[in-house]
């Protein structure tokens, strides 16, 4: 029976970005380094792959990347709806982020993307 193993690109398409932000993140995240990125389960000619049940440890790697800048970045398009139904329902910015954060404590296994569109969902029940 053949192994099926996820490459640069199915791991680039299962996480919604390009194949080049997985091929940057092994990069600036080498093995050893303090964040490094998880390291393949198999190279076939320099070419890397993983388990298919290793995309939640992947998924939690990228949860823990460092923000970008003093101000964490630009929020993501799910947190800037999300922060946008949090206001529209009365809570302000701190309350509102206040909450995603202890969701995310709450829900670990729940990417930010997906904790915000899930509550997306309840603010407009």
């Amino acid at each position: 029976m053949t192994e099926r193993y996820l490459g640069v690109l199915g791991v680039a398409e299962a996480l919604g970005v390009s194949r080049h932000a997985v091929h940057k993140w092994r990069t600036r995240y080498p093995a050893g380094s303090e964040h490094a990125f998880p390291e393949p389960d198999v190279e076939v000619d320099e070419t890397p792959g993983w388990r298919a049940d290793r995309l939640e440890e992947i998924r939690r790697w990228r949860a823990g990347l460092p923000g970008r800048g003093s101000g964490g970045g630009r929020p993501t398009a799910a947190r800037q709806e999300y922060l946008k139904a949090a206001m529209a329902c009365g809570l302000d910015r701190d309350e509102a982020r206040r909450a995603l954060a202890t969701f995310a404590a709450e829900f670990p296994e729940m990417t930010e993307p997906e904790l915000c569109a899930w509550l997306v969902e309840k603010f407009r029940r």
